[in-house]
């Protein structure tokens, strides 16, 4: 989007503001669906952190992630927490990932996660 959505940007406003990491969400961004529960950006860091301390290869990154978000204004990005990208019937990774994307890369949206069910 060349504009992001403002009802987009009023509800990441409104997750960041909760510090709730309840509000699933799906969007389209770049062409890939991403299905999972919004997160603050706070929250998100914190827990990407604590993934990369834990890590033996990569815990020499946790600190960018512990560091405090300076930004004014309304967010400029969605922070998933417990998301897939959806491929065919699966979503990639099951147990779901951290990901982060810009308000302004999302074509369309919808309240709500998508899960499959093999039944």
């Amino acid at each position: 989007m060349s504009k992001p959505d403002e009802l987009l940007v009023d509800v990441a406003t409104l997750v960041e503001s909760g510090h709730s990491n309840q509000m699933s969400l799906t969007v389209v961004a770049g062409g890939a669906v991403i299905t999972g529960r919004l997160a603050p950006e706070a929250v998100w860091r914190q827990r990407v952190s604590e993934v990369l301390t834990d890590s033996a290869r990569l815990g020499e990154f946790s600190a960018v992630f512990t560091a405090t978000a300076r930004r004014e204004g309304p967010p400029e990005y969605l922070h998933f927490h417990m998301a897939r990208i959806l491929q065919g019937t699966v979503g990639i990774p099951e147990t779901g990932g951290m990901y982060r994307v810009a308000i302004a890369d999302v074509s369309a949206w919808t309240m709500g996660d998508f899960t499959y069910s093999e039944h």
